[in-house]
This record gives C-alpha cells, sequence and structure tokens, in this order.
C-alpha cells in the first residue's frame, strides 16, 4: 500500500505540478480505485498524508481565524515604466553601492494563502485575510491537487516550513463553472479571481474539490525566517520539494533587464491559460530584503508592476445609486453591454457623487470605461464629441435610497452614508459586526443565520436579537432546538459584556474597538456619549474631527437612539459601572502592551480588551517601546525579540494579577 501511494503521488506531481502524465487518466483512476479499496478494508492503515484524503469531512460551519507569524503584506503599486525606475533608484539608494539582482515573477490574478508543514506533513492552510489575519481553510486546500499533503522527504529539512502561495482558476477550468452556473440558473462569476476567492472560502470541501483550484508556489519560510540567501534559491527548492512553480519567471541583473520581461510577457498575455494582471519585481538577496524592511503596508524591496487597463466605449443608459454594507451610496452607471478584456460589461462604477460632477456624466452619454482588475469596470471619460444635446442631469438623492434615512457626508470625504441603524442594505453586515468577537462576541451567528433572519423579517436592526424567542430559531434551516438554544444563550451572555464594546459593536463609522475604549472612560455612559457635542469629543486625545462628526452623526438619527433605547431595556450594559473594573489605571494607562502565544483562560482579544479598558496599547512587533510582553504557551519570535532587549516579560498568571 505504501508504494501504491508514493506511485499514485508521483503521477500527480507528473500531471498537476509538471504538466507532463506518465499515463492516462483511467489508468490513474484505476490506481486510486485500487488504493481505495485497499484502505477500506485495512481502514486502521490509512494515512494522513494518502492521495485518497485529499476530499473528506463535513461542511465546516465556520474558519477559525489565525494569525500570521510573519505578515503577508500587500506590494506597492506602479503603472508605467518611470515607476519601476523610481523603484529602482530608492533601492539602490537603499543598497548604498552594494550590488543586487532582481526577480521578475509574473502577478497571478488569484489569491495569497498560506501552507503550514510540520516534520514534512501539511498541517494547515490560511488565506492571507488582511494580512495580519487570515481564516483557517486547511481542508479546502487540502484539495488542491498541486499542494503536496506530504513533502518530498528530501527536502524536508526543518522542523516547521510555511509555503506562500497563489491560488488561482485556470481559464478553461473558469468558463466549465460558468457554463455550469448557467445550467442551474445562478448568476455567473464575474472573473476567475472571484469565483477563486469564493471557492476557498466555501464550508464544504467537496464543493472545492469540484472546482479544481490551482496555485503557484512563489515563497518559502523555514520557521519564520527566510532560509536561503536568495529569493531565486526558494523558488528552485519549491519545485524540487514539489510544489508548482511558475516557469515565466526570470532573474534580472539591471531593472532594463526586468522591463524587458514585462514588456515580453504583456505580449504573451492572451497565451496564457490563466489571468495575470502585471508583474512582482523582488530585490533577490534575503539579506537585503530584510535590511530595506517594510512600511506599514508593503515591503520596500518589492513592487507589483500592474498592465494597462483594457478599455472600451459605449453608452450610459441609466445611473442608479446602490447602498453598501456600510451605508455607502454608490452611483453605478447601467451601460449598453460592451466586451471588455474578454467579458460582457453591462455596468460600470461612477465612484461617488464628486466624480459624476468631475466626469460631468449625465444620462445618455458616450464614455470611456476601464477594467484594471476590479469586478466591476469604471468610468473614466465622457466623449462629449457624441453629445446629441438630449442627455440628461443627474441629481444625487438627498435621503437614503433603499430606506429614506439621514444621508451623512462628513466634511473632507467623498463618500455619502446612510447612517441608519435600521437601513436593510446594511442589516447583514451590521449584525455580523455586532456578533464579531471583538464587539458582543456572539460567535454562533453566522452569515447562513444572519441571512436567513434578514430575509426572514425575523430582525430589522441588532436590537431585535434579544428579542428573539426559541420557537422561531428552532425553525429556521439547518438548525434546531439546541443549536438554537445555544444561540440564544450566547445571546443573553453578550448583556454581560463591557462598554467599550457595545460602542464599538454599533459600528459607527471610524469608531474602531481603540477608539471606542477612549470614548467609554471618558463618557462611562450611553446617555453621556448621546449628548456629546462635536466639541466635546473632538476635544478628546487621539479621537479628532472627523471621529467626533461621525459619532455626533449616528446619534442624531432618531432611530440610532431609539435603538440605544431597546439595548438597555434588553438589559445590555449601557455603562461603565462605578468601582467596576474598567476604567483608568496607573499601571496600564499609557503602556505598550505586545501579546504572543496561546493563553489558557482567556482568547488574546480578551486580553486585548482587558488592557485597552484601563487604558494601555496593545501593538502587533515588539520593539524598545514595548513596556510589557505576555507570553502565552508555545510563544514564537516576539518573545525572543523582547528577551533580546531585555523587556519585561509577564505570563498569564502575572498578567491576571495586575488586573486584579
Amino acid at each position: 500500500m505504501k508504494e501504491l501511494r508514493a506511485e499514485i503521488r508521483r503521477h500527480e506531481e507528473l500531471y498537476y505540478v509538471h504538466d507532463n502524465p506518465e499515463i492516462s487518466d483511467e489508468e490513474y483512476d484505476r490506481l486510486l480505485a485500487r488504493l481505495q479499496q485497499l484502505e477500506e478494508e485495512n481502514p486502521e492503515l490509512i494515512a494522513p498524508d494518502s492521495p485518497t484524503q485529499r476530499v473528506g469531512g463535513r461542511p465546516a460551519e465556520s474558519f477559525p481565524e489565525y494569525i500570521h507569524r510573519r505578515p503577508m503584506l500587500s506590494l506597492d503599486n506602479s503603472y508605467n515604466i518611470e515607476d519601476l525606475r523610481a523603484f529602482d533608484e530608492r533601492c539602490r539608494k537603499l543598497a548604498d553601492g552594494r550590488p543586487f539582482e532582481y526577480v521578475a515573477e509574473l502577478k497571478i490574478d488569484g489569491l495569497s494563502i498560506s501552507l503550514h508543514y510540520e516534520q514534512g506533513l501539511l498541517t494547515r492552510g490560511v488565506t492571507r485575510g488582511d494580512g495580519r489575519r487570515g481564516e483557517e481553510v486547511t481542508q479546502n486546500a487540502r484539495t488542491i491537487r498541486s499542494v503536496p499533503l506530504r513533502l518530498n522527504p528530501a527536502f524536508d529539512q526543518w522542523r516547521e516550513v510555511e509555503v506562500r502561495g497563489e491560488v488561482f482558476l485556470s481559464r478553461s477550468v473558469f468558463e466549465k463553472i460558468n457554463a455550469e452556473r448557467e445550467e442551474e440558473g445562478t448568476p455567473r462569476f464575474a472573473n476567475p479571481r472571484n469565483a477563486a476567492a469564493g471557492t476557498i472560502r466555501q464550508l464544504d470541501p467537496k464543493i472545492v474539490a469540484a472546482r479544481r483550484l490551482d496555485m503557484f508556489a512563489y515563497d518559502v519560510l523555514g520557521g519564520d525566517r527566510k532560509p536561503f540567501a536568495t529569493h531565486w534559491q526558494s523558488l528552485e527548492w519549491l519545485e524540487r520539494a514539489g510544489f508548482r512553480v511558475n516557469t515565466n519567471r526570470a532573474l534580472c541583473a539591471s531593472i532594463d533587464e526586468v522591463i524587458e520581461f514585462c514588456n515580453q510577457m504583456e505580449m504573451k498575455r492572451d497565451e496564457l491559460g490563466y489571468e495575470i494582471d502585471g508583474v512582482v519585481v523582488k530585490v533577490n538577496s534575503t539579506a537585503l530584503q530584510d535590511e530595506f524592511g517594510a512600511t506599514t503596508k508593503a515591503p520596500r524591496w518589492a513592487i507589483a508592476y500592474k498592465y494597462p487597463a483594457r478599455q472600451a466605449t459605449t453608452r450610459v443608459e441609466s445611473i442608479v445609486v446602490q447602498v453598501g454594507r456600510t451605508g455607502a451610496l454608490t452611483p453605478v452607471a447601467n451601460l449598453q453591454p460592451v466586451l471588455l478584456a474578454g467579458t460582457t460589461v453591462a455596468r460600470a462604477t461612477l465612484h461617488n457623487e464628486d466624480e459624476i460632477k468631475r466626469l460631468g456624466v449625465r444620462l445618455g452619454d458616450w464614455v470611456l470605461i476601464e477594467k484594471s482588475g476590479e469586478i466591476i469596470p469604471k468610468v473614466i471619460k465622457v466623449i462629449e464629441s457624441r453629445r446629441t444635446g438630449e442627455e440628461k442631469a443627474f441629481r444625487f438623492p438627498k435621503k437614503c435610497p433603499v430606506c429614506g434615512g439621514i444621508v451623512s457626508r462628513p466634511e473632507g470625504e467623498v463618500v455619502a452614508r446612510c447612517i441608519a441603524a435600521d437601513c436593510p442594505a446594511q442589516l447583514k453586515a451590521r449584525l455580523l459586526h455586532f456578533a464579531s468577537r471583538r464587539a458582543m462576541r456572539i460567535e454562533g451567528l453566522g452569515y447562513a443565520l444572519v441571512e436567513q433572519l434578514v430575509e426572514k423579517k425575523m430582525v430589522r436592526d441588532v436590537g431585535d436579537l434579544y428579542t428573539l424567542r426559541l420557537e422561531e430559531v428552532a425553525a429556521l434551516e439547518r438548525m434546531a432546538e439546541k443549536s438554537a438554544s445555544n444561540l440564544l444563550g450566547q445571546i443573553e451572555d453578550s448583556k454581560q459584556r463591557e462598554f467599550p464594546q457595545l460602542i464599538y459593536a454599533l459600528g459607527i463609522r471610524h469608531v474602531g474597538d481603540r477608539t471606542a475604549g477612549i470614548i467609554a472612560r471618558h463618557f462611562r455612559s450611553l446617555d453621556r456619549l448621546s449628548e456629546a457635542s462635536v466639541e466635546e469629543l473632538d476635544e478628546i486625545p487621539e479621537i479628532g474631527l472627523t471621529v467626533a462628526e461621525s459619532v455626533r452623526d449616528w446619534f442624531d438619527d432618531p432611530g440610532n437612539l431609539a435603538l440605544c433605547e431597546r439595548l438597555r431595556a434588553a438589559g445590555v450594559k449601557t455603562e461603565i459601572e462605578t468601582g467596576g473594573a474598567e476604567g483608568y489605571d496607573e499601571e496600564f494607562a499609557g503602556k505598550q502592551f505586545v501579546l504572543t502565544g496561546r493563553l489558557e483562560t482567556m482568547t488574546r482579544d480578551e486580553a486585548r480588551a482587558l488592557i485597552e479598558a484601563r487604558g494601555g496599547r496593545v501593538t502587533s512587533s515588539v520593539s524598545k517601546k514595548t513596556d510589557y510582553v505576555l507570553a502565552g504557551e508555545e510563544a514564537g519570535s516576539k518573545l525572543e525579540k523582547a528577551q533580546s532587549l531585555g523587556l519585561k516579560i509577564i505570563d498569564e498568571a502575572a498578567f491576571k494579577e495586575m488586573i486584579g
């Protein structure tokens, strides 16, 4: 059986990684069927890395959050050759006369993923997320045939290996999926990237397997460090270890060679079997990469060169204003259908009211539209020479087109927003935010359940969660009395969340969890906060005019005030209790904390809330400015750095003693 598994793995690598099969699909299927039969007869011999174990298990209920040990930063973009040369000048200045090379790789139009291997075995797959936090999608990652379930033994030299890659759908698979969706009467995916992103977050791995995702690996970490002297060596190691690595890459001695590669690949773009939107350029030396460092958003040693977007001319038939999940009002032009970048386009974004005025767009205008990787194209120019005089001006709505609520546009902002808490267009997102971990932490309230609650009109705002009845919830799809009872128990427990968490849960524009804590400690009750003027709010350190205006706007809406009353009546904490744990604490006030490792009696989000409620601040990286490092089990490189800097390190017991 061991030899049969090895033979099947070899044929998988030949087919999915090297595109060089030695046997037919029918012969491969016979080998796999033979292995399945043997494992059914001897279940005790089934191995976790067996080719039969790529798809298995029940659908997941949700995806756990995972914090990347080393952030998966986004890249700065360049749109012309001058930008590339400017990047080269910055790199040469940082290198201070030392010679270096570049690696140029295709920028695959997909989504990034992180694969974790322990002792050679795939143990975790995590999406990029926001670069610092992603979602664990291990079962789905296992279904990708170009992802080895076990590393080639000859290249298993580290106990822990992290491989990063780009997950994508080939053009042929994408067209097949869309053809099947049309037959089923479901909407077509807009583009391969959109389809791949939706697929990797499917709760059922069997659906993921059926869609045939693929992956190109582009980086490797041994532990949390880059193990090779150059990026090119990392790519070569990935190939030998069994990963699919894009062969369209170049080792360049100068920026001129990079530019030549970019121009060559742009001409070959349509010949590829997958979508690309540019070239990624990286400094080859990993020592220089570490030395150059990164900004808060992107590394200084890499840049993405984006190919010019594709454009088309069409006519504006109408303009509608959509209300997004955060209340943003976005005007969208309905167009005469036109072929653009290989797909038929019938809509284009106009972004906001100012953009309509800047462009001078009227109903009936002929316009130039552009698609540059976005799901929906944008209007970039009005072709005034084609006007007939019959075109009509468009008036932006003064009230929300969905609910008729107040529309707010703070000074200095370009986006107008509906701020009504009961606006149906925003309700699903507001419910999910209210239930999130850093807010009221109602863990059983996921997207599928929220969708049902809204569609069946069981909730019209977050306050209605506290009036749900057991028999109503139990009657919902995929629910039963026990799961309904558990959910209602979590909703009841949420009434005990502290006042700062409630402020954050309300979803007030610009008010994150840290800002919510500052506001809560200053006003100490929802009543006082609701009466605060813009001037009072603006005077609070770290708040500022933008946040102050946003908070005042929110409380000026009668629906929001009514919601506050209903939350109070339901028993939710709407103030900091006198003498309670919340409030200013000399030991915490103004201090910077870093959290690392797994805590036994609380989550890191709960520890963060306790610190911030007492006036402390939690940061993501260790530095000389760090006052305390709270280290739990399996603490990593942050603990090592703290020790090297001689910082104050506390364990969970010491932390609990500090908070009393």
